[in-house]
């Protein structure tokens, strides 16, 4: 390995991990273009990748989130929690709260969305190494959003009828209160994606086929009580 001759310094080792073959190569084909990075491995999984970090030792993972077996949450988990010297940079399509923050927590030091250039992933990589944070402009501003907001109301603490899960009782009282799945998403802080994978996940569960079902099988549980005149 040599060191570069802008900085001096040894490039990044770094691991990609993406489940899509396309995505994956082609990442790593632009990270071989430029300089301060070498790309040391490529995971299609997040078992794969934490593998690959115990094998190689690398600098830094690129991690996709939505990924077969172990999607890259756990990945992140696990390497950070195993692997400490190896710092992980989300690299994905997605930038809602319900994927950013879990990331987050779960040790991630960069989030990019997968628009980023390579330019832009070479900086994150350098940032994480240095102990600052890489994350891209949009991801810096919704966090700044995010902390300006007022305190969300708490989910409901226990399951609701029919085995829902909080967020999908809080999804149905929602519904229930005439709100839109755009709206829903925004009250939430998520993608309309997630919102119709809840919607759908309720229906199921209850039999339920359409929002006006919904809203009276929330009055029917007693989520929801009549106006009174």
């Amino acid at each position: 390995m040599t060191e570069t001759e802008e900085t001096g310094r040894k490039p990044a080792r770094v691991v990609v991990a993406d489940d899509q073959t396309v995505v994956r190569e082609g990442i790593v084909m632009l990270l071989g273009l430029l300089p301060g990075v070498e790309v040391v491995g490529a995971a299609g999984d997040g078992d794969e990748a934490v593998a690959l970090v115990a094998e190689l030792a690398p600098d830094v993972v690129l991690m996709d989130l939505r990924m077969p077996r172990c999607d890259g949450v756990e990945a992140t988990r696990r390497i950070r929690a195993e692997y400490p010297g190896t710092q992980v940079v989300i690299l994905t399509t997605y930038a809602d709260d319900e994927s950013l923050f879990p990331a987050l927590r779960a040790g991630a030091r960069g989030y990019l969305t997968k628009d980023a250039g390579g330019d832009e992933i070479v900086r994150a990589v350098e940032s994480v190494l240095s102990g600052d944070a890489g994350l891209s402009p949009s991801i810096q501003r919704r966090l700044l959003e995010r902390l300006s907001e007022p305190a969300v109301e708490p989910l409901p603490p226990t399951e609701g009828p029919d085995g829902l899960t909080a967020r999908e009782t809080e999804v149905l009282l929602l519904i229930a209160e005439g709100l839109t799945n755009q709206e829903i998403a925004r009250k939430l802080h998520v993608s309309t994606a997630t919102v119709k994978t809840h919607i759908n996940n309720l229906f199921a569960k209850t039999g339920l086929k359409d929002r006006a079902q919904a809203v009276r099988y929330a009055f029917g549980k007693g989520l929801v009580r009549p106006p009174v005149d």
